[in-house]
């Protein structure tokens, strides 16, 4: 990592660990109506670019798991991927944070953009590199250990070809099944949230896991 990049990152965590008599200045954003969100973002937005640490600080303690849990889902459980992408993520939002309009979205839906956009930038890389990491992988087997490596390696594939195929369904798709299978909601639950009934849902859901088992399947066979 550069030393301005990891500068920035040392400042991010330092936040974290300062007292934050600001929160108790703040209502919770959970259950808040959208005038009342927009306002309170608006005001957090001015206190970080007025260099108020602890403004950071409650963003970050509001949207840090959810972040994360959303990161890596989209990594198919992969933590080391998973952290280097929420990090990255992170550090693009202190230097971009000019652009954050919170009339727009949410921080934490903005920084879920954030962070789609530095997986989409790894999958590319990751693509264009595996034939090369699989001619390596092939001979490594070879030794004493192959039947233990192998088996890592296949779990590290599969992980791989999860987070690619997520990375190819439509928005609405991924939406849906991470809403299901993520965050757990019901049926029920995720109609009202998307304002549909739930046997939209549910078609919604099955077509969205057929197309996910159909790119699965294909990158499995290439």
């Amino acid at each position: 990592m550069r030393a301005s990049s990891l500068q920035t990152y040392k400042r991010v965590c330092q936040i974290v660990v300062q007292a934050s008599s600001l929160q108790t200045q703040l209502d919770c954003g959970t259950g808040m109506e959208p005038s009342n969100r927009i306002q309170r973002d608006r005001m957090l937005r001015r206190a970080v670019l007025a260099g108020d640490d602890r403004a950071w600080l409650v963003w970050y303690e509001e949207s840090f798991d959810e972040l994360y849990a959303y990161v890596h889902w989209r990594c198919g459980a992969r933590r080391d991927q998973a952290d280097e992408v929420v990090q990255e993520t992170w550090l693009t939002a202190v230097r971009q944070v000019r652009k954050f309009d919170p009339a727009r979205a949410s921080f934490l839906i903005w920084l879920r953009g954030i962070a789609t956009n530095v997986l989409r930038s790894h999958m590319r890389k990751q693509m264009t590199s595996q034939k090369h990491r699989e001619t390596v992988d092939v001979e490594t087997l070879a030794d004493a250990s192959a039947d233990l490596h192998q088996a890592k390696q296949q779990r590290k594939q599969r992980g791989l070809r999860v987070a690619q195929t997520l990375n190819r369904l439509p928005d609405h798709y991924d939406e849906v099944l991470r809403a299901k299978y993520l965050d757990n909601l019901t049926v029920a639950q995720i109609a009202t949230v998307r304002g549909e009934t739930p046997k939209a849902i549910e078609s919604l859901l099955g077509r969205a896991r057929s197309l996910f088992r159909e790119i699965y399947q294909s990158d499995k066979q290439e």
